[in-house]
């Protein structure tokens, strides 16, 4: 969990850096909104967390959502969902796909919806190949299982067979060893 809390904490200084950037260089009047550093705190506040609190926090989230589904209300539902450890990938991709597809969402919001949306999906891709990946194993392991469970039944077989050998053997020896008279 740390990694994933460590890149959106990068994600979110990014974002933030850049919001400043472009609110010095813009004019007052596009209504730069702050939402970056609004994001970048609460992502402070959530990274303090223990899990049962960010289970907490995310759940609070949705129900803040539910009641006003603005944009910075979704982006900071899928925020605390990403990092609450019961979450869903579906849960994290359904409050950011209307922000992160929205040509009127501030530029700051987007970025930030979509680096959620795509580290959602990204972590739905792995735990599907991870699923895959351990269904392969265990078909495998299965397999190896009855090929040595063969194996064994081959050796036994071999055993008998070799056992019936050895008793001819045996028998023909002694018949080989009486005499010849007694026939």
């Amino acid at each position: 969990m740390k990694p994933v809390a460590t890149a959106l904490a990068c994600a979110m200084l990014a974002l933030a850096g850049c919001a400043s950037i472009e609110r010095a260089a813009a004019p007052v009047s596009e209504g730069w909104n702050g939402a970056g550093e609004t994001l970048a705190n609460y992502l402070g506040r959530l990274r303090s967390m223990d899990e049962a609190g960010l289970a907490a926090e995310a759940a609070r989230q949705k129900l803040l959502v539910a009641r006003d589904p603005g944009d910075l209300a979704r982006v900071r539902a899928a925020l605390a969902l990403s990092l609450a450890p019961q979450a869903d990938e579906n849960e994290v991709l359904a409050p950011v796909q209307p922000v992160a597809g929205s040509a009127k969402t501030p530029m700051d919001l987007r970025g930030m919806a979509s680096f959620l949306q795509a580290m959602a999906t990204e972590r739905r891709r792995l735990r599907e190949s991870a699923a895959t990946a351990g269904t392969r194993l265990r078909d495998e392991r299965h397999a190896r299982e009855q090929e040595r469970q063969r194996a064994d039944a081959l050796q036994e077989r071999a055993n008998g067979l070799q056992q019936k050998l050895d008793a001819l053997s045996e028998l023909e020896k002694s018949l080989s060893n009486r005499p010849a008279g007694n026939r």
